[in-house]
């Protein structure tokens, strides 16, 4: 299908193992639905039907998808970190984290959130990305056919064999043009560990999308523990509009003693036991940020998705899309801003989607990103 798809903005929360050293392929995936209709997931207490079409079921919270994986049979909820950074700078712009369901009822006590797809929506059937961006670019470079090289990224890096114990950044939110069934656009932070082949990410950020074929998010892999009943995970956010309005998010995931833990804005969502990881188990060895699109090359030529505002970093604040206050935790456990000088860039075809890194007192280090996709003299 290549008409363009005009797709509600989803915050997105990617749990990717990049290996099957911690779960086989088949438990990584997910739970595979297909065309079939989502169904009340067990432990629904109550349930919420939102104005906008959204189903908010109210899961209690010793039976959300967590406990499914088979290294959390036994686990006790944490209901908040150990300890929490207070140096992490809060600068995103007045979002609040009451999403729209909200107007039509709260979820109670002791259970969270879970976003239901409407039922003339379809659960996409994940799959497991098992390469990194690396290899991606790798792929893309030999043109070997593999669909992964359709995969395509503007974004900054910062480390390369260092210990971090956390990453915060604070990302524009736009509602990007996407095209054509199973395509998507992202914004978001990575954090990275092990060797090519058995990677370990976690990541965190917005996505819109129409995409059907990349792996496991939200609450649909187990191992992602939530812990805050007011936030919907993959509910809709406000966004921003070009030349007007600017939204953006603040999203950290840092390290506190044995979980890695989700924030958003001033609320911690959740975290992920480090027990199901091989390599993130001290700390991540580099970070990303930025953004990435899939590419499916309808008609033969690129695809007209955007990154980003759908514009390209040259055009600036209130035009482009942007990363701001980009900081890194390092070993003491204290959150610093990362030195311009030190953040590196990769973008896989510049042309289509760019990146611009800058430094200013009132934003820190930070960068623009993205583009237009599709254009006859630039991007065939």
């Amino acid at each position: 299908m290549a008409n363009i798809v005009n797709n509600k903005l989803q915050c997105l929360m990617l749990f990717l193992l990049t290996f099957s050293y911690v779960l086989s392929d088949r438990f990584v995936d997910g739970r595979r639905i297909g065309t079939t209709k989502l169904v009340k997931p067990k432990g629904t207490i109550k349930t919420i039907e939102g104005k906008d079409g959204e189903i908010i079921d109210c899961v209690h919270l010793y039976q959300q998808p967590a406990f499914d994986h088979p290294l959390l049979k036994n686990h006790t909820i944490q209901m908040e970190p150990s300890s929490i950074p207070s140096d992490l700078k809060a600068n995103s712009s007045p979002v609040k984290l009451i999403q729209g369901w909200h107007k039509c009822g709260q979820c109670p006590e002791a259970t969270i959130p879970i976003l239901r797809v409407p039922k003339n929506q379809h659960l996409p059937a994940l799959r497991h990305l098992k390469r990194s961006r690396t290899q991606l670019k790798q792929s893309l470079d030999s043109d070997d056919g593999d669909n992964l090289s359709d995969h395509e990224y503007a974004v900054a890096y910062f480390g390369g064999g260092g210990n971090f114990l956390g990453s915060h950044a604070t990302i524009n939110v736009w509602k990007p043009t996407v095209e054509g069934s199973g395509e998507m656009s992202i914004g978001q932070i990575w954090l990275v560990n092990g060797p090519e082949q058995e990677i370990n990410t976690l990541e965190a950020g917005w996505r819109s999308d129409n995409y059907q074929k990349t792996g496991c998010e939200n609450l649909d892999c187990p191992g992602f523990v939530q812990t805050n009943k007011n936030f919907a995970i993959g509910s809709a956010l406000d966004f921003s509009v070009y030349g007007s309005k600017q939204v953006d998010i603040g999203v950290a995931i840092y390290k506190s003693k044995d979980s890695w833990w989700l924030k958003v804005n001033d609320q911690e969502i959740g975290y992920w036991p480090i027990s199901i990881y091989k390599y993130l188990k001290n700390g991540a060895a580099r970070l990303d940020y930025g953004g990435e699109i899939y590419n499916a090359k309808a008609g033969g030529r690129h695809t007209k998705t955007q990154m980003g505002s759908g514009h390209f970093p040259s055009e600036g604040y209130g035009k482009a899309g942007y990363f701001r206050h980009i900081q890194y935790m390092d070993s003491t456990g204290s959150y610093k801003d990362v030195e311009p000088g030190k953040l590196g860039k990769d973008a896989a075809k510049p042309s289509c989607y760019d990146i611009q890194i800058q430094s200013d007192k009132s934003s820190g280090t930070n960068f623009y990103f993205g583009g237009p996709g599709y254009s006859a003299d630039k991007c065939p």
